[in-house]
């Protein structure tokens, strides 16, 4: 086992065999566990570790840490207690590397996703992971504490070890870059690329496509040349505009963004940052000194978790092949150690963007140990009073109490996708304890009163800082039926684990809010849900949830699913990009659900202007990469293809397509126990269908108000209009 504070990289005799440890708090302190062997040689070997540490200022704000420190162990039924440390090491501190705090536009200042790095190849130990290398002047490691396992007794309480419960990052190589613009030299139109001495040149390339990659350049120059690689997600209008534009657009655009920085001493030299970098665009900006620069190359690695696509969708719409692909290379890059809200500004793992997230994690990879590990952390996160933390993990402390509610979701999801009951049964304490601080804010009149910290719904241009109307000072009706969705999906647990009495209470206290907030919100002359009693606000929001919550009145809710559609935003607060993900589900749930491929224009959009993944929110947008956006994915294969869990464990499959103007759809959904697979074509009204059921899972398939039963195995249906 492996593992450090921060972070480590593993050599065996030159080459990278791990790096870690992956994210997580002191009590869950992770470690790897790394087969060495496939990596020896008869004779001499040489282990070697590069280890650092940011400490509080210059850390990822996901990076929680405590000092720095390295502890490797071999197995005890292995021979090979040689291998632990401190015993038998070398250590030195590398003076010739160096951090640079700077903002997301390269100016100084603190970044929260940690600093750029800066090498001084003069003073750099060039060679020290390889078996050659001359340690003799090196240091004896110092032992600062015994290593121990999370329980252990008498473990020191400052790092408890459990093992790393997700597979080691995916890493690959690229396609190369290709040069775009060249500023102080002709342009390039290869490598290598000789900058003449004494002079400044900026060299853009353009990967086609936004990446999350260790980029490694390979540069020659001498004493006194500097290089710098400079990374963004797209080119800005101006040196001071918070405008994008058409992100293929290279032309007279201004580079902005973090950067790393190599000093050149004369020799060649390879550098490859530490921690992977997340750009479209790269600029190299050389200043050479009294001999030019030669830039021999610049390759990259992409990484990011390891899912496998194994979920697909297809159409007789082909301008749905681009949003699928779009839309998961968001998610690909938006997951890493954790889930993250964006890999560029934040990388941190916020619980309302990773309900999402694992959602599509669920149906197209199937691959559900990312999510675990987000709900677990998540649930670690709480604070004493009951409250998850907003983001996890994280070293600044953000309440956000909304997305607690989301936490509860993503569990929901978690057990009726995934076959792992016993996991979920040890997260109900946690469930009952956010509950409770909710109930806690209850008003008599059966609303949810003030709540403090960050209350974020949604970037609604209406509601300031994310925050709608009666958050902050009482009687939201969109919080107040979060709560409710909450209550009743963690009913359905309770229940299904034997907890009748918490689940009855949960199911009473659920029916209480909603007909409060019926009662003192619903606006008929509207056909709406208000905000607040107040009445004078509205949201897709609220009769967004209404509809889900079952708050408003049966008969009304085809009305209200029409004008959601149809009320201008001066009358009705739109939703941005996440928050349509629940609008969809709710005119799903009215019987829309064939409308969907229509409410697809602003991902349409998004193509228009060259964007590659999915933005936070409308232009002008922070992130081009927000995997919040990424839910067509889920609902191309659970409502167009209409594929879904009809139990916990997906023990059942319901499947009701909604096919829309599509002529012919099919598509595969990954199984705990194998696959899903639909095919269907509209001929006339008339429904033929072909589906594929795992071994040992029923299910049912819905058209047209009339229900089907199906078997495992292989089926073909002829269905009338």
């Amino acid at each position: 086992m492996v593992s450090a504070d921060n972070r480590y990289q593993l050599f065996v005799n030159g080459v990278r065999v791990s790096l870690g440890p992956a994210r997580g708090d002191l009590p869950h302190w992770r470690y790897e566990t790394v087969d060495l062997a496939p990596h020896l040689r008869p004779g001499a070997n040489t282990i070697a570790a590069v280890t650092w540490y940011l400490g509080f200022d210059l850390s990822p704000w996901a990076q929680i840490g405590h000092a720095p420190g390295f502890i490797l162990c071999a197995h005890p039924d292995d021979d090979a207690a040689s291998l632990n440390t401190p015993e038998g090491w070398r250590c030195a501190r590398n003076d010739g590397y160096g951090f640079i705090s700077q903002t997301s536009s390269g100016s100084p200042g603190p970044s929260v996703v940690g600093p750029g790095e800066l090498v001084d190849a003069a003073r750099y130990p060039w060679g020290w992971e390889l078996p050659q290398f001359d340690d003799s002047g090196w240091e004896e490691p110092v032992a600062l504490e015994p290593g121990s396992p999370r329980g252990a007794r008498d473990a020191p309480s400052i790092r408890w070890l459990v093992p790393t419960s997700i597979p080691p990052m995916e890493e690959r190589p690229e396609q190369p870059m290709r040069l775009v613009r060249a500023e102080g030299v002709p342009m390039p139109d290869g490598w290598p690329i000789v900058v003449p001495p004494n002079t400044s040149a900026a060299i853009l390339l353009d990967n086609g496509h936004l990446t999350t990659a260790y980029p490694q350049l390979d540069v020659e120059g001498g004493p006194g040349s500097v290089v710098r690689m400079r990374y963004a997600e797209a080119l800005w209008e101006g040196p001071l505009a918070n405008q994008k534009g058409d992100r293929n657009e290279v032309e007279g655009r201004q580079m902005r963004g973090y950067r790393d920085e190599v000093r050149l001493s004369g020799m060649r030299i390879a550098f490859r940052p530490l921690w992977w970098r997340t750009y479209r665009y790269l600029q190299l900006e050389v200043d050479s000194g009294e001999r030019p620069v030669t830039i021999h190359g610049l390759r990259s690695a992409f990484t990011a978790y390891p899912f496998q696509e194994r979920g697909r969708f297809s159409s007789s719409d082909a301008s749905l092949v681009p949003i699928w692909e779009v839309g998961w290379r968001t998610v690909r890059l938006c997951a890493h150690e954790t889930y993250m809200d964006c890999p560029y500004y934040e990388q941190l793992q916020y619980g309302g963007d990773t309900r999402i997230q694992c959602l599509v994690s669920y149906y197209v990879s199937g691959d559900g140990r990312l999510a675990r590990n987000a709900i677990a952390q998540l649930d670690d996160s709480r604070l004493p009073d009951g409250i998850t933390q907003s983001r996890y993990p994280s070293h600044q402390t953000q309440i956000i109490p909304p997305f607690a509610l989301w936490w509860i979701g993503m569990l929901h999801d978690y057990w009726v996708f995934q076959d792992d009951p016993g996991f979920v049964f040890e997260r109900l304490p946690g469930v009952r304890a956010v509950l409770e601080w909710f109930e806690r804010h209850l008003r008599d009149d059966g609303l949810l009163g003030p709540l403090p910290w960050w209350n974020f719904v949604d970037w609604a241009r209406e509601f300031p800082h994310g925050v709608p109307p009666g958050a902050d000072e009482g009687g939201s009706s969109i919080l107040s039926l979060q709560m409710v969705l909450a209550l009743r999906e963690a009913a359905e647990m309770e229940q299904a684990h034997g907890s009748a009495p918490n689940a009855a209470r949960f199911r009473e206290l659920a029916d209480q809010i909603s007909d409060a907030v019926r009662a003192r919100c619903w606006m008929w002359s509207r056909g709406l849900l208000a905000d607040t009693p107040a009445a004078d606000s509205f949201s897709q929001h609220a009769t967004s949830l209404g509809i889900l919550a079952g708050c408003v009145p049966p008969d009304d809710v085809p009305r209200a699913a029409r004008l959601l559609l149809s009320e201008p935003p001066e009358r009705l607060a739109q939703a941005t990009f996440y928050f349509r993900f629940y609008v969809h589900r709710a005119l799903r749930a009215a019987g829309l659900g064939d409308e969907y491929l229509q409410w697809l224009q602003p991902w349409r959009d998004m193509l228009a202007i060259g964007l590659t993944t999915w933005a936070e929110t409308p232009e002008p947008t922070r992130s081009d990469c927000h995997a919040w956006s990424s839910h067509p994915n889920v609902d191309l294969l659970a409502t167009v293809l209409g594929v879904e869990p009809a139990a916990p464990g997906f023990a059942r499959v319901s499947i009701a397509p909604h096919l829309g103007p599509l002529t012919w759809a099919g598509g595969v959904v990954p199984h705990p126990r194998g696959e899903v697979y639909a095919s269907f074509r509209l001929d006339h009204g008339r429904l033929s269908a072909r589906i594929t059921l795992p071994q040992g899972v029923p299910g049912v398939l819905s058209w047209r108000g009339v229900q089907h039963n199906l078997h495992p195995g292989d089926q073909e249906l002829e269905l009338p209009g």
